[in-house]
């Protein structure tokens, strides 16, 4: 072979590369997105059997196709605790077989036949009709869910025609002495161990690193005895990604990224040992054979069905190996803990789910905080006073690192689902944050009352304590209704936002009277426009919290038109409107 064609085919050869890598994560970042909510079902279910686990693993990465993804979620899931270290051991080991998928999907460029219908199974034949359909529903398909199965199928046709490409530029070069060379240096075990990690470890994938050795198998020169230890390295390689993702992380993150490298080193050492006795002692007449893309679909998952076979029942060492490597932390040391993990956007459900969970703890700082600013209305103290605005800075801190989160997770491609999540959890600790600041209000209203010596009047304060009533039912309806997102619960809150603001007016036209009859003055009328207001506002911000539930789960972005139907065509609406006005109708007597 000339050195024009050998230049020629080297370029084919990176040209198919490029395509292969491409498409492989062009469809991982598709299936990972089509996955999320599975994903989410899936964990929601994982209990402390070994076997679950295992079968959560295998089937996640089988679906992914990319055990690297499915361990750095792995690390990102212990990090923000979705998921335990020990949960995470039997995941791991799943991830490790459920990545052979796409080395079998791959041997199928190998199928030779003159049948018709053999001849389409073959790649290269239903390749272009996958590209076809996938670029058809990228382009003209307005639903998220179908551009994400154009994505996955124009990912799949890329790789495959990349693979088609890595094949035909290899070919040929059997004759070359310097090319068969190459490879006979692998049939040295710790050498093809070597080249398995060193090249997976730059590519970040052992799913597309035993696809180009599938290709390079084209080529004939390749042997058995050179492909199994490369696939052994391969497993060790591809523990990069959750190692590089595991740096600042918590322990038990790091422990789980520990453990998935010690399963593959570990398994490699064993296997290597075994297939070198074999080798030595045996001589299996197979290892000396051309080794074919369906061969090294075989290997792999056998190499790494043995590995699970041996440590699976050892899964206990390992948590213990891995506490031994990355030990507790030092007395006196701290640890960060991050719940809102950057890992977590691949799988914007996931994502959404923690900061579901982020959501309803600073929903309970801002509650508390209204809470105790009315407790500071009969039993103020400085203590009190020092807790309120604590709450306050609480909840301004989990806006900054909520919101800063969920404009990150926006900004990639989620499903019609995802997106009005994303949208109502922004709402929603927009009107949280406002919450709290009243309840910051409330208490310098407190703190002017007791600065000027005003003291309320027994009316006052028996028609102010039927508002707090009302106030703390809105805000414990708001806080069940967010964390449960659930609409039936966010439809009373509207009927009683609707008492509040009746209760506002009453007690507004109450002071007037009192201030008629002398019983306040002019100045405790001002503080006391100022507390109503607050409460006021606080169950609006209840009642814009409800409406976002209730419009995220019927797809309708128009806030104000849902809020005209509850008020105007739902009888339910009037049922609770009675009831409330009832419930909280001590001041409701029309002066």
């Amino acid at each position: 072979m000339g050195s024009q064609e050998l230049f020629f085919k080297a370029l084919a050869l990176i040209g198919g590369l490029c395509l292969f890598l491409f498409g492989m994560n062009i469809m991982g970042e598709g299936l990972e997105r089509r996955a999320g909510n599975g994903l989410k079902t899936l964990l929601g279910k994982l209990t402390n059997s070994k076997v679950k686990g295992f079968l959560t693993g295998l089937g996640v990465t089988a679906v992914i196709q990319s055990s690297s993804a499915t361990t750095v979620m792995v690390v990102g899931f212990v990090n923000s605790k979705v998921m335990t270290l020990r949960q995470s051991i039997g995941v791991i080991m799943g991830a490790n077989i459920g990545t052979t998928v796409t080395a079998w999907i791959l041997s199928l460029g190998g199928i030779s036949s003159d049948n018709f219908i053999v001849q389409l199974f073959k790649p290269s034949s239903f390749s272009p009709i996958l590209a076809l359909v996938g670029i058809l529903l990228t382009m003209f398909s307005k639903s998220s869910k179908k551009k994400d199965i154009g994505t996955i199928l124009l990912g799949f046709a890329t790789l495959m025609f990349g693979m088609e490409a890595m094949s035909g530029a290899v070919e040929g070069l059997a004759e070359e002495a310097w090319f068969t060379n190459l490879f006979t240096l692998f049939t040295n075990p710790v050498l093809g161990v070597l080249a398995g990690i060193i090249v997976t470890a730059a590519i970040q994938s052992s799913s597309a690193s035993v696809g180009i050795l599938q290709a390079l198998s084209a080529s004939g020169t390749i042997s058995y005895a050179a492909a199994i230890p490369i696939i052994m390295g391969q497993n060790i390689g591809t523990c990069i990604t959750a190692m590089l993702s595991s740096f600042g992380t918590n322990k038990n993150a790091k422990r789980a990224a520990v453990i998935h490298l010690s399963f593959n080193v570990i398994g490699t050492v064993v296997w290597l040992a075994v297939f070198g006795i074999i080798s030595a002692a045996l001589r299996p007449a197979i290892l000396s054979d051309s080794a074919s893309s369906l061969g090294i679909a075989v290997c792999h998952s056998i190499f790494n069905i043995l590995c699970t076979l041996l440590l699976l029942p050892m899964s206990a060492l390992l948590e213990k190996l891995a506490y031994v490597l990355v030990p507790e932390k030092k007395k006196g040391e701290a640890e960060k803990t991050v719940e809102l993990d950057d890992r977590l956007l691949a799988t914007p459900a996931i994502a959404i789910a923690q900061c579901e969970k982020s959501v309803s703890k600073m929903a309970h700082e801002a509650t508390e905080g209204i809470r105790m600013s009315i407790t500071a209305l009969n039993s103020y103290s400085n203590e009190l006073a020092e807790r309120i605005r604590s709450a306050e800075d609480a909840t301004d801190t989990y806006e900054d690192i909520i919101g800063t989160y969920l404009t990150k997770l926006g900004k990639s491609q989620v499903s019609d689902e995802n997106g009005a999540d994303i949208s109502r959890l922004l709402k929603a600790i927009g009107d949280l944050e406002r919450i709290s600041d009243h309840s910051v209000n409330i208490l310098e209203s407190v703190e002017e009352l007791r600065e000027k010596g005003i003291e309320l009047s027994d009316s006052a304060k028996a028609e102010l304590s039927v508002l707090c009533g009302a106030i703390d039912e809105i805000l414990s309806l708001t806080e069940k209704a967010l964390n449960e997102n659930d609409p039936v619960l966010a439809r009373d809150i509207e009927p009683l936002e609707q008492v509040v603001d009746k209760l506002k007016r009453v007690l507004r036209d109450s002071h007037i009277v009192r201030l008629k009859g002398g019983e306040c003055t002019v100045e405790a009328g001002f503080i006391w426009s100022d507390l109503l207001t607050s409460f006021e506002r606080v169950s609006d911000h209840c009642s814009n919290i409800a409406v976002g539930i209730i419009d995220a789960k019927a797809n309708n972005m128009d806030a104000h038109a849902a809020l005209r139907i509850i008020k105007l065509s739902d009888p339910y609406f009037e049922e609770k409107y009675e009831y409330f006005s009832e419930k909280y109708s001590i001041s409701l007597n029309e002066k």
